[in-house]
């Protein structure tokens, strides 16, 4: 199996001057910050995730790519290799998502990984997936707040539809995690919800994206997941202080974790930021295959 990691480096000129020239919105630091933890990223995988054949780092232009990595083990995608001229450039994580499964010489198993999380303990393939199936965890929900619950209800409409399902009360919602795929799954929600994809896309995100949760909930109704969750715990940097996070580095209960980024000033960011490399570089100091020698 593969794995597909998507990534921003905010700082970045060639990206900046893109954003500021399509777009009328301020740079959201949250979103773009780059914390410096990607090559944890890929230490984890290749410590805790020997069984992962190829990693796919997907980017919006080589100038995303950082000095340090080694691309004749790390497969660079750049956005216009899998999505389509018209919808370029995006700065929309959930368009992005719409494309993955187009990553040439990808495999049939591959999961998804966001740059903030992080395999910290041993992993086996069976944790993501059994007989043809994925494995993550599911939960129902019916009342809506927020830009990301509306994406993950209109996934599961879109999901509902392609299978012929009518629209229902609850929706479901996929765990908050690496999540794995099927490609030939993705492929065929793709083709069968083309037209209601493509009015979803977008430069930059709004109420009216749908994410990447579509193709987990096409699997879910079609009977192709394990409902069971991924060991996995989530931190939100506004309340999880150093301590608590390296603390659990230090000695991990979970499979995966999620760091989550807030919107913090730069004073508490780049103490904040030290810290936390630290951490992980006690957990990870040797290097990776994906990094140069």
């Amino acid at each position: 199996m593969d794995i597909v990691i998507t990534y921003v480096d905010g700082n970045d000129p060639v990206w900046k001057a893109d954003y500021e020239k399509f777009t009328n919105i301020p740079v959201l630091e949250k979103r773009f910050r780059d914390w410096g933890t990607l090559k944890y990223l890929l230490r984890g995988i290749q410590v805790n995730m020997p069984f992962i054949r190829n990693v796919y780092l997907v980017v919006s232009h080589p100038s995303q790519v950082p000095s340090w990595a080694d691309t004749d083990n790390l497969r660079i995608v750049l956005h216009k290799d899998i999505i389509p001229a018209e919808y370029l450039p995006t700065f929309n994580s959930t368009t992005i998502e719409m494309f993955l499964h187009r990553i040439e010489g990808l495999d049939e198993e591959y999961i998804y990984f966001n740059d903030d999380i992080f395999p910290v303990r041993g992993c086996r393939p069976e944790d993501f997936f059994r007989d043809g199936r994925i494995v993550i965890g599911f939960s129902r929900h019916i009342l809506v707040s927020g830009m990301y619950k509306k994406h993950c209800r209109r996934a599961d409409h879109m999901a509902r539809k392609a299978l012929g399902m009518k629209p229902g009360l609850c929706f479901v919602r996929g765990q908050h995690i690496c999540t794995p795929m099927l490609r030939s799954q993705c492929e065929e929600a793709s083709a069968l919800l083309e037209k209601d994809i493509a009015a979803t896309l977008s430069r930059v995100r709004n109420d009216g994206n749908v994410n990447q949760h579509m193709f987990l909930d096409y699997m879910y109704y079609k009977g192709m997941a394990v409902p069971e969750r991924i060991s996995s715990r989530h931190f939100s940097l506004a309340v999880a202080g150093v301590r608590t996070l390296s603390s659990f580095l230090d000695n991990p209960s979970r499979t995966m974790c999620c760091i989550n980024d807030v919107k913090i000033p730069e004073k508490t960011y780049l103490p904040l930021r030290e810290s936390l490399l630290a951490a992980f570089e006690r957990r990870f100091p040797e290097k990776s295959r994906f990094e140069k020698a």
